[in-house]
């Protein structure tokens, strides 16, 4: 999958809060994240980003809410040892899963392949924040600076009643959880811009070249110093390219696009509606346009228990037609701008993850460093095309097989052939 150094992609959108942030004041966080279902995320990259095949999504949440069950039921070789304690999570655990996509199967029998490889995603289970994080309470900055090196942040918001589990709040109230995590964010970022301005201020650039960029550090940090201030994520700030280059460096967790995953008991997974703590959720993102997934980490667990054949009777007795598995991958694939190509033959058919927006070679150097440096060209149809034509032969035949160059930007389920010389 693509992935930016510093693990962030910076959405163009960002959403004011109503209230400015006082350490010694009560403050209503609100919501930092974009809509999951938004289309009109940019993504900003160059042929020099940093691409790789490993994307990972933080999975971040106060203890007791369900995280490490989530994690454990959507990774199959999940280790986290889920216990009713509030840090029972303490290094991060890391899973690969495959995405889910049909398409793969459909081309992998027209092009008879021995076998087919789905894109993977990585989630990573980050042990419970509490308030007070960023000044050491709980495990404090160890949770923060592994959030850090994550590309997205998936929060989950416990939305269940279970006496038998203890919120570590004593309440079931996911606005407070909510705002605990955000500021947690918010303080860590204050922190660590404060620290780095008065570096600044006191450094002097050995050149030309290092002082306009110490200079345009400078100044994008301040306004997302003031920003945070003002109650707005950092990546509410308008910022140019170069600005934005010059700070990749701080990994700014506010700089981190994230999906609220609204936690729910097994009775509400056909109507998260009907539940009052999910409303509340849904009424927050709405406020701000942002994304929101339901799941049951619990009938997720359950699931992984049964054999295949079961697990669909089990989810239409339940009122579903599918596990929250594809819901929360293609919620944040859609909030990362993330997009689907296809390579297929007859050793293998295989889906691979680009950003929106990139160029054939880009695509193409996703696959081997070499496809890019020595790109040539990419033979290329689009998915519905190849479907109906049957095989790439016959698209050639009927005129809908096309040789693009250099300045191709790849669209979402093409299917494609790189023609490249090192």
């Amino acid at each position: 999958m693509a992935k930016l150094v510093c693990h962030h992609l910076i959405p163009v959108l960002g959403y004011p809060l109503s209230s400015s942030i006082s350490r010694n004041q009560s403050f209503q966080w609100r919501s930092l994240m974009g809509n999951v279902y938004l289309t009109n995320y940019r993504r900003r990259f160059s042929s020099s980003s940093k691409i790789s095949m490993s994307l990972k999504a933080g999975i971040v949440g106060l203890p007791n809410v369900g995280k490490s069950t989530l994690f454990n039921a959507v990774v199959e070789n999940g280790k986290a040892q889920a216990a009713n304690f509030p840090f029972c999570t303490i290094e991060p655990n890391v899973g690969i899963v495959a995405v889910p996509d049909p398409r793969l199967s459909v081309l992998s029998d027209l092009s008879k392949s021995q076998r087919a490889v789905p894109a993977s995603f990585e989630f990573v289970d980050i042990a419970g924040l509490v308030k007070g994080a960023s000044q050491g309470e709980g495990l404090g900055n160890k949770f923060l600076s592994h959030i850090r090196e994550v590309d997205s942040i998936l929060q989950v918001v416990r939305c269940f009643e279970d006496n038998d589990i203890v919120h570590v709040n004593g309440t079931i109230d996911p606005k407070s959880d909510i705002d605990v995590i955000n500021l947690e964010l918010v303080f860590s970022d204050l922190d660590q811009i404060e620290k780095r301005i008065d570096k600044l201020k006191k450094g002097k650039g050995r050149d030309s070249q290092s002082k306009m960029k110490e200079e345009a550090e400078k100044s994008a940090l301040e306004r997302i110093q003031q920003a945070l201030m003002d109650g707005k994520p950092a990546r509410s700030v308008a910022l140019t390219d170069f600005e934005k280059e010059s700070i990749k460096h701080l990994c700014l967790l506010t700089m981190k696009p994230v999906i609220y995953v609204a936690n729910v008991a097994e009775s509400d997974v056909a109507e998260p509606r009907n539940n009052p703590h999910v409303k509340e959720v849904m009424k927050l993102a709405s406020e701000l346009q942002s994304g929101l997934v339901t799941i049951s980490a619990q009938v997720e667990s359950e699931l992984t228990e049964l054999p295949a054949e079961e697990r669909t009777e089990y989810l239409k007795s339940l009122g579903v037609s599918e596990s929250g598995l594809g819901n929360l991958i293609r919620a944040t694939y859609n909030l990362l701008g993330l997009r689907t190509y296809f390579t297929s033959g007859e050793k293998e058919t295989k889906a691979w993850t680009i950003l929106a927006g990139m160029t054939a070679p880009q695509a193409a150097g996703v696959i081997h460093s070499d496809f890019e440096k020595g790109f040539i060209r990419a033979e290329t149809v689009a998915y519905d095309d190849f479907v109906a034509a049957g095989s790439f032969a016959a698209a050639r035949e009927k005129g809908l097989f096309r040789s693009e160059g250099k300045d191709y930007i790849v669209q979402e389920g093409d299917v494609m052939l790189f023609r490249f010389n090192v």
